[in-house]
């Protein structure tokens, strides 16, 4: 298979990593102009020492001073105990770098001289004059799935947030342009999906081909000329890599802050949604324009895609885009990845729109989350929606109303009617730059602001956060958490601070979070003249530099999302604490929670205020040993789960899941033709013969559960065994008990294989008969009354099922009767198969290393590593217990085995067969001939009717 660096990848993305934005941009003088620096969170600013350029002016906090304060005391006398008018707050002026600001470039020749004092963060916009260039960001690390609830800015000068970040493009052009008398630079976006963007430029140099962005501008565009945005595109596609996607002002507003923020994001994260909100904004623009701007972007896609290209589409904003790109391009590799938390089913299915979001990632090859919960949320969403057989590996799709119109349109068919085809479905947790993060660390000058934060907070504990401000992230329960902390703990009182970053993000969502007034009240109830315990720093007031330094001084990081993906922040944290190893408290509504390597964290509920200054007393008190252990189990799951190897796995799962369906889909296998096989099959001089038994020699009826295999069936296998030359094992998914006892009574000289692969026979040997080799017998079988129990649960709710125990195995047949997809019973009956094979799989598959495989009408559940497949690898390997006639656990037993060189006495090799996993095990074996009985997809280099296996077999055991 092709590597995934030889391709060119197209990153599908709402707004782009860099962005065009008017008005003048006041470069640097000629001989400054540098390239564009790797970025930093486009949250954080960077110092003047860095920049050479003063700090923008700061953001006004809540609590104004009347002019620049000299001193904490000062400060204080001016508090007001008042209750704080409701809104975001502001920077404290008891700001830990204020009175350190200096200390990024710390004067040699006089270092014991007194720091000055700078005007407070708290002085009024009035008094402080507006920097004529914004800093330069660096790299992000972490801002990324949180979206940005902010609407697009009209012009550079409309915001103070936009930061000029580039003078040179990475080609060396200057970005400084001109058209028609209207000048405009490239800015970094600090708008786009930043935990992306970095993800990407981590294996910058691992593609052998430049990826192509898409994706829109953060400015209006409605005002900008044609000549304009043509030489907008033209400079953003060569220099920067980004296809513009032009969206009328109007259209990006419903579908961003309209239907993205007031609809999707809120039922994504387990706010429940309003119905008849959804309903409006469904019957009214919303929607539309979401529909629409979905449709731009694969307008924009289909026009730059190349042969060969892998399409990766990003988050929930363009959750249609996979099902539009199809129908232009059927046989492009498309990879969707979600970035933010799934919820249940039960909550999804009250939008009104659920419909055509699901068929429209269902587009893709392979659908990604970050967690194996969000992932089997939406399998079973899935399943209960789209009535889709969703199996623990992802979902097969019929392809029946599942076309651009069902879409745009819920409700509307528009499949093509082929027999469908099946989307992957994955777990792919995304991870930081370790290695950057490391350098970043490493600048002297995190160091002096790590020694300024010591300084100013000697002998007090720090707790540090870092959320936005809205509902989810739940800051208003970490600061009544923390309040209920200093009730508990009165010795801690000025002792201990919580430092509260706060991310950028609209008015409306503060008052929403409702953070403002909880902060005021702690604030004014324990402050004294010289302490206040909650302080709170906008990261325009604080550079990448100081964060890291907050980081590695902190004594612990609290996280209370309520909901949330991935916590990329509590990884920068550990990191950070290479040397200190204090404690992580994180909420366990985090994605970042459910992974293993994160459990070694201190867990709380973010709904529990008690628990969570419990959790905050025991992160202080933490002997170093337990923080060490602890740390180093966060450590090692760090430097594990990375960025690089994020896009590595997704990428090169996308194309493999791509290669696999178009295989199925497009290859051509040729009926056997005996003509050519006989010959070989003649002038063998020793053979091996692998032959299924039901759906092969014997059509068994499961509605009946009768053993009545013809006569005919055994006089065939005799006939086969009869010639010295053969070896012959027939390979069934029976038991033992009865049927296939039987089977060896009647055919003596064959070999037997039971339970698909549970129990082996082999053939008799010099000494008479072999006895039953039981292959799962150091295999803990004790899932399996748990196992009946569920499915007792299903056949008591699906006419017609019924369980079938065997000895380490057991079946679930949910249908009996015709096969008629229209039938509306037999619909049900796959659900009820689906949802079932799901809850197996997510309370025993793990836990006892189960695998499920399906079939058309029934399922079958046993161990890992036992199969038909594993069963011929015992057959083939000289060691295996077919020969040796020992049942441990070898070499042969790996589901990937392939023993070709050890066959050296077996010049001929014929399976006759429906599993697929077995024909290609076989496909590399020189002298094999396969030949598939199914009439799916197959990689066999035969197919045969089932209906014509006898007569084919009788022809060639009639060969003398």
């Amino acid at each position: 298979m092709s590597s995934w660096r030889n391709h060119r990848v197209i990153i599908a993305s709402l707004f782009l990593p860099t962005t065009a934005v008017l008005g003048e941009s006041n470069p640097p003088s000629p001989h400054n102009l540098t390239p564009i620096p790797t970025p930093v969170p486009g949250n954080f600013k960077l110092p003047e020492s860095v920049t050479g350029t003063p700090p923008p002016a700061p953001r006004a906090p809540l609590l104004r001073g009347s002019g620049p304060l000299r001193s904490i005391v000062e400060d204080l006398k001016d508090k007001s105990r008042a209750v704080s008018p409701a809104g975001t707050p502001g920077s404290e002026t008891i700001n830990p770098f204020a009175r350190f600001a200096e200390l990024a470039t710390p004067a040699p020749s006089k270092p014991s001289t007194p720091l000055p004092t700078q005007q407070s963060f708290s002085a009024s916009p009035t008094t402080t004059e507006p920097s004529s260039q914004s800093p330069r960001p660096r790299r992000t690390l972490t801002d990324h799935h949180i979206p940005h609830r902010i609407q697009r800015k009209a012009s550079r000068s409309s915001s103070t947030r936009r930061p000029y970040v580039g003078t040179t493009s990475p080609g060396g052009e200057s970005d400084v342009e001109t058209v028609g008398g209207r000048g405009w630079h490239v800015e970094f976006n600090p708008h786009c999906n930043g935990g992306l963007r970095n993800a990407v430029n981590s294996v910058q140099d691992r593609f052998n081909k430049r990826q192509v962005w898409v994706g829109v501008l953060s400015s209006n565009t409605d005002s900008w000329s044609d000549p304009l945005k043509r030489n907008v595109e033209r400079k953003m596609k060569d220099s920067y890599g980004s296809v513009v996607v032009w969206i009328p002002d109007g259209e990006f507003s419903g579908c961003y802050d309209g239907f993205c923020h007031q609809v999707l994001w809120p039922a994504l994260h387990y706010a429940v949604p309003d119905a008849p909100k959804t309903k409006f904004f469904f019957e009214t623009t919303s929607y539309k324009q979401y529909v629409a701007v979905n449709q731009r972007f694969a307008d924009a896609i289909v026009k730059n895609y190349q042969e060969g290209d892998i399409i990766w589409v990003n988050d929930y904003h363009l959750m249609l885009l996979p099902a539009l790109i199809r129908a232009h391009l059927p046989h492009a590799p498309i990879g969707f990845f979600h970035h933010v938390a799934f919820p249940s089913s039960e909550l999804f299915r009250c939008l009104s729109v659920r419909e055509p979001l699901l068929r429209g990632v269902l587009g893709a090859d392979l659908i990604g989350f970050q967690t194996a919960n969000y992932a089997r949320h939406f399998r079973q969403t899935v399943s209960r929606i789209l009535s889709l057989e969703a199996l623990p590996k992802g979902i097969q799709v019929d392809d029946h109303g599942n076309g651009p119109s069902s879409v745009t349109n819920p409700g509307e068919g528009g499949g093509d009617g082929k027999a469908g085809r099946f989307v992957d479905v994955g777990v792919f947790p995304m991870g930081i730059d370790v290695g950057l993060l490391g350098e970043k660390r490493r600048d002297p000058e995190v160091g002096e602001w790590v020694k300024s934060l010591k300084q100013r907070y000697a002998g007090m504990k720090m707790i540090v956060g870092r959320d936005k401000l809205d509902e989810v992230q739940g800051v208003r329960h970490k600061i009544q958490a923390f309040e209920v902390f200093l009730e508990k703990h009165p010795e801690y009182l000025g002792k201990i601070v919580l430092i509260q970053v706060a991310l950028q993000t609209t008015e409306t969502n503060e008052l929403q979070g409702g953070v403002a007034d909880v902060v005021a009240r702690i604030n004014s109830r324990f402050s004294t003249l010289t302490y206040q315990p909650v302080v709170f720093l906008h990261t325009d007031d604080l550079s990448f530099s100081q964060y890291l330094a907050l980081l590695t001084c902190a004594d612990a990081f609290l996280v209370t999302s309520l909901r949330e993906g991935m916590a990329l922040r509590t990884h920068e944290f550990v990191e950070c604490q290479e040397e200190r190893h204090r404690p992580l408290i994180l909420s366990e509504f985090t994605g970042s929670y459910s992974y293993s390597g994160f459990r070694s964290c201190i867990a709380i509920n973010p709904w529990d205020a008690r628990s969570t200054a419990d959790a905050m007393y025991k992160a202080l008190t933490m002997s170093d040993e337990e923080a060490d252990a602890r740390w180093e189990d966060l450590h090692n799951h760090v430097v594990t789960q990375t960025a690089q190897a994020f896009v590595t796995s997704f990428l090169t799962r996308a194309l493999r899941c791509n290669l696999e369906h178009q295989q199925s889909d497009s290859k051509e296998v040729a009926p056997l033709d005996l003509s050519r096989i006989l010959p070989r099959y003649r002038h063998s001089s020793k053979r091996l013969l692998l032959i299924d038994f039901e759906g092969t020699l014997w059509k068994r009826d499961p509605t009946t559960r009768v053993w009545n295999p013809p006569q005919d069936v055994f006089d065939l296998l005799n006939k086969l065994a009869g010639d010295g030359r053969n070896e012959v094992w027939l390979l069934s998914g029976l038991a033992v008990k009865g049927a296939m006892e039987e089977v060896a009574s009647k055919c003596p000289k064959i070999g037997i294989v039971a339970e698909n692969g549970c129990f082996i026979k082999p053939r008799p040997g010099r000494t008479g008969s072999a006895p039953w080799i039981n292959m799962v017998s150091n295999f803990n079988l004790t899932w399996k009354s748990a196992c009946i129990e569920i499915l007792n649960y299903f056949t008591e709710r699906t006419p017609g099922s019924f369980v079938e125990e065997r000895e380490a195995s057991i079946v679930w047949r949910f249908w009996s009767g015709p096969v008629d997809e229209s039938s509306g019973n037999r619909a049900w009956a796959r659900r009820q198969a689906a949802e079932a094979q799901n809850h197996i799989f997510d309370s025993l598959g793990e836990r006892y290393g189960l695998r499920i495989i399906p079939g058309a009408n029934s399922f079958l559940i046993l161990p890992n590593n036992i199969s038909r497949s594993t069963a011929v690898g015992s057959i083939l390997h000289p060691g295996g217990p077919a020969h040796s006639g020992v049942a441990a656990r070898a070499s042969w037993m790996s589901p990937d085995a392939i023993e070709p060189n050890d066959v050296t006495d077996i010049d001929f090799v014929l399976a006759v067969s429906g599993d697929e996993k077995l024909l290609r095990r076989l496909n590399e074996l020189d002298h094999s001939e396969t030949c598939s009985t199914s009439l799916k997809g197959t990689d066999a280099k035969w197919k045969l009717d089932s209906e014509f296996a006898m007569q084919t077999l009788w022809q060639i055991a009639r060969v003398p």
